[in-house]
């Protein structure tokens, strides 16, 4: 099995299909998924993407080690950025940070990437 690349997505409840295709076109790698909060799952950004949605229990969003503090954002989501935790939970165990969190243009979404820990 390869390592899986997951795009872990942030964004405002504003945000369209167009602005997540921005912010994925900013991926260094294409990803094979996308993970975001469970509490954003049902925004309609997502309706159009053909990549497989993976809601991330916020949960385990605060238990990851993201690199890039968000200070603004709700206290739900824990004090890291919410793309670089989502991709990180959502990518599993042993899972590496492979791009940090970058901003779309718009201001909307934010992305990270992180592949999986499996190397066999």
């Amino acid at each position: 099995m390869t390592r899986r690349i997951i795009a872990g997505i942030g964004l405002r409840a504003s945000a369209t299909p167009a602005d997540l295709r921005a912010a994925l076109a900013l991926a260094k790698q294409p990803p094979e998924a996308i993970a975001t909060p469970e509490d954003k799952a049902h925004l309609p950004a997502f309706a159009a993407s053909a990549l497989p949605l993976h809601p991330v229990p916020l949960a385990h969003l605060r238990a990851q080690p993201a690199r890039t503090a968000s200070p603004r954002q709700p206290t739900r989501y824990g004090p890291n950025s919410v793309a670089e935790a989502a991709a990180l939970a959502a990518a599993g165990p042993g899972a590496i940070l492979i791009q940090p969190r970058i901003t779309a243009p718009g201001g909307r979404v934010t992305l990270a990437l992180a592949a999986s820990g499996d190397t066999q």
